[in-house]
């Protein structure tokens, strides 16, 4: 096993072990999505604030959101729990450089999803996905994208919920 696969493995491990943005509250719009093969769950929120005037995601579409924070519940193996908590990590990184429109948040599950099925050929940017770019490594196992994808795909449920009024 190469450095870096031994880096990516301990990111994974570490996120799976100590998990960014664990606890939903109560009232909160939620998307629970289920790994049949393998039993892993998520639960996954998605908070929303008003654009502001004036700001990038109010000039590229007046009167919409912008993501507030994602918040997260589950039980699962190690790959599953450290996604969520990679994808967690990933939206406060991307907010702390500007606002995350829900169009930036649908590219950002799109990259994703292209990646997990790549089987290995497409590697995450690390410059876009900082430490989510550690799960690059999980497309080369068929049997666990599912696990990677659950808190992606919770995210993208909730983005096409909310487009649809």
């Amino acid at each position: 096993m190469s450095s870096l696969d031994q880096l990516y493995q301990q990111i994974i491990l570490d996120h799976s072990k100590h998990p960014h943005g664990r606890g939903l509250e109560p009232g909160e719009e939620t998307s629970h999505q289920r790994n049949p093969v393998c039993g892993d769950e998520i639960t996954l929120a998605l908070r929303w604030e008003p654009a502001i005037a004036g700001d990038a995601a109010a000039a590229a579409a007046p009167g919409s959101d912008r993501l507030a924070g994602v918040a997260w519940e589950g039980a699962g193996c190690s790959i599953s729990q450290a996604s969520a908590s990679l994808l967690v990590t990933l939206v406060e990184e991307s907010r702390e450089e500007g606002p995350v429109s829900p169009a930036d948040l649908s590219a950002m599950i799109e990259e994703f999803r292209t990646a997990m099925r790549s089987r290995g050929t497409i590697e995450l940017d690390e410059e876009r996905f900082g430490d989510a770019a550690a799960l690059s490594g999980v497309s080369r196992y068929v049997a666990r994208v599912k696990c990677a994808m659950l808190a992606w795909v919770a995210a993208e449920d909730l983005l096409a919920r909310r487009a649809a009024g």
